[in-house]
């Protein structure tokens, strides 16, 4: 083999990228989704009420750590990190000490084997302190070595590896690469199995490799060539494959630390393979498996978002609360003026809903009785977007010193308040493990499962006149038996939920509702068939209207949960859970005129004279300062640059 051999081609059809999307998903539906049911018009408030209870001993573990993790992080800067942009080695040395590197993983390994739901409230706690320590714990352990081997590994594999995450060695998830965002299709990363089947020689690039800077271990996806049997290693179509790689071993290069708006302590990097040798041992389950084990390592995994998400929130509450009481102007506390009385309305009630998604998914999560891939996406999804539109509130409702750095806000002598750090380092979350826009088509994706499957060849572009044919006698024996369950239910019916007091009729609106989301997504598939996937802005709004409808079942499911604990705040709780429904609800309707009623076609007619250079005349009048200053996307070169692991501990 060559030291130096070309890449391989990353050039994939638009059909070859979905086939290979497609094959990775998961399937079936083997246990019940309460979120696939309010797509479907069949909402199913038993598969959220009551919420999940923590077993008593898992509690008590949780409860043990967060004790031992609260002063940990008393005694940390978090104005050092931003000013460094680092994380100080002895921070790190700390969170080993007390087991936050090992969360999530079985005592047995060495971990701490916190549930979900006790794991994301320490990422709520980490988080509020430094989002960037909470990005280097949880790409460790939701995306990292530990969840992966946890769950795909061999018994060998779990034994060598999970240990050495538990005590502290840093792991990182390697998928992206230059042209390679959400399109794995074209991967161009290969794996190259030896003559004698003991080893794969692993090549190419991975960009935006979140603690590839520090880490020890890594998760390499990398194309597989399709191969003859080999020494002991069968013949193989070969595929997308997972791999553990040792981040010291010869032939890895870190090229470069990134630096981005936000997140200045993250280790994000670029990170070369050339000839990198790999055990056959340390393949992640079978040739052709990569997705598969990133996409299911994702439905968990993303619920570290929405817990760090939800701190955000709190914080900005808090923040907002104390200095709208403090600041007076025209005679008035600030947050006295109805304009900002609004916006605090809006804070406070999206953050008890952040929870709420929060805590309702990881529950159903550790239950482990339910399907939550919808839920966690749909976590995932809404508690970025509504964490960053809360934090650019506090930063409305403090005026100026909402856009002044908590640095120059402490040298003239007051409180060092970091808000427009957080809307910096929160912003990726749009981005983070899914932009928006990928998680509005992949949720859709599941939502329309049932009819795609009833379509089948009416919904599959290509099919011939007579598959299609049969595909419609198949398709109006599903619908005969499913849109007459749509016309009426217990949202129609004054007394339905009576029982719930005042939140009935927010319950009675979330049933009512997804009966007409599921007939709105019917009346799409009639009319686009087999383009419904190309209708990308009215499968958003079906995503969104769906999205609202979970907060707002999550909301009043923990807001009943507290009346049975008899909890202190309950009443209170449940004046928020009201704002927040009404609120959902008249976000809801507007999704719901916009579905038909949008600018869509124009739009597209738009954005292609836009891109064929109709409208070069308005760009008239500036400089642009970024030309001549590189390529869009860097090619892949077999041309190392020198390496930029600066490991922790070690000097700059």
């Amino acid at each position: 083999m060559s030291p130096n051999p070309e890449p391989v081609s990353t050039n994939v059809d638009a059909a070859s990228a979905r086939k290979i999307a497609e094959a990775s998903r998961e399937q079936t539906w083997e246990r019940p989704s309460f979120a696939k049911g309010i797509y479907m018009g069949n909402v199913d408030f038993s598969l959220i009420t009551p919420m999940p209870i923590q077993d008593a001993q898992s509690a008590a573990r949780g409860e043990k750590f967060l004790s031992q993790l609260i002063p940990v992080l008393d005694g940390f800067d978090a104005a050092r990190i931003e000013q460094d942009a680092r994380i100080p080695e002895e921070y790190i040395k700390a969170l080993r000490e007390v087991g936050a590197f090992g969360m999530k993983i079985p005592e047995e390994y060495g971990g701490l084997e916190l549930s979900l739901l006790d794991y994301g409230r320490a990422l709520m706690r980490v988080g509020s302190v430094s989002p960037a320590i909470g990005a280097l714990l949880s790409a460790h352990q939701s995306i990292g070595v530990p969840e992966p081997v946890k769950s795909f590994g061999t018994a060998e594999q779990k034994r060598t590896y999970l240990p050495r995450c538990a005590a502290g060695e840093i792991s990182a998830f390697l998928l992206t690469e230059n042209d390679v965002g959400s399109d794995p299709a074209r991967l161009g990363t290969y794996a190259t199995l030896s003559e004698d089947g003991t080893h794969y020689l692993v090549e190419g690039s991975k960009l935006w490799t979140t603690n590839g800077v520090v880490a020890d271990l890594l998760v390499v996806m990398a194309l597989v060539k399709p191969h003859e049997a080999q020494g002991a290693e069968p013949a193989g179509k070969g595929g997308i494959t997972a791999f553990i790689v040792e981040a010291n071993s010869a032939g890895i290069t870190v090229e470069n630390r990134n630096a981005f708006m936000g997140l200045r302590g993250i280790e994000n990097g670029v990170t070369r393979f050339s000839a990198v040798r790999v055990p056959v041992e340390n393949r992640l389950s079978r040739e052709g498996s990569g997705l598969k084990i990133a996409l299911s390592t994702l439905n968990t995994g993303r619920l570290s978002i929405p817990a760090m998400c939800a701190g955000a929130g709190k914080w900005s509450t808090k923040i907002a609360r104390e200095w709208s009481a403090a600041r007076v102007q025209w005679g008035l506390p600030v947050g006295k003026h109805q304009a900002v009385a609004a916006k605090l309305s809006y804070m406070a009630a999206s953050t008890y809903a952040l929870e709420a998604v929060f805590e309702l998914s990881a529950s159903l999560a550790d239950a482990g009785m339910k399907d939550v891939r919808i839920e966690a996406a749909l976590a995932k999804l809404y508690s970025s977007e509504v964490s960053c539109k809360i934090v650019d509130e506090l930063i409305q409702i403090r005026g100026g010193r909402g856009y002044e750095t908590a640095a120059s806000q402490a040298a003239r002598g007051e409180r060092a308040v970091p808000a427009e750090q957080l809307l910096r380092d929160l912003r990726i979350n749009r981005i983070f493990e899914g932009s928006t826009e990928i998680m509005h088509l992949l949720i859709a994706r599941e939502a329309v499962d049932a009819h795609l499957q009833a379509a089948g060849a009416l919904a599959q572009a290509g099919s011939s006149l007579e598959d299609k044919a049969r595909a419609a006698v198949d398709a109006s024996g599903f619908y005969a038996r499913w849109l007459p369950k749509l016309m009426v239910g217990a949202g129609t019916v004054p007394g339905s939920f009576s029982e719930q007091g005042p939140l009935a009729k927010h319950l009675r609106f979330i049933e009512r509702s997804s009966r007409r989301l599921a007939r709105q997504t019917f009346a799409g598939m009639a009319r686009w068939q087999a383009g419904m996937d190309k209708q990308q802005v009215f499968l958003g709004h079906i995503v969104d209207i769906g999205a609202e409808l979970f907060a707002m079942a999550a909301t009043i499911t923990k807001t009943l949960s507290l009346h049975e604990a008899g909890a202190p705040e309950r009443f209170s709780a449940e004046t928020l859970a009201q704002a927040f429904c009404d609120q959902a609800t008249k976000r809801c309707e507007e999704h719901f005129r916009h579905l038909w009623n949008n600018t869509t076609h124009r739009d597209e007619q738009i954005a292609s004279k836009l891109l064929n250079g109709d409208f070069e005349w308005l760009e008239d009048g500036v400089r642009d300062v970024s030309e001549n200053t590189g390529p869009w996307i860097a090619e892949w070169s077999t041309q190392s640059m020198p390496d930029a692991r600066k490991p922790y501990g070690t000097e700059a």
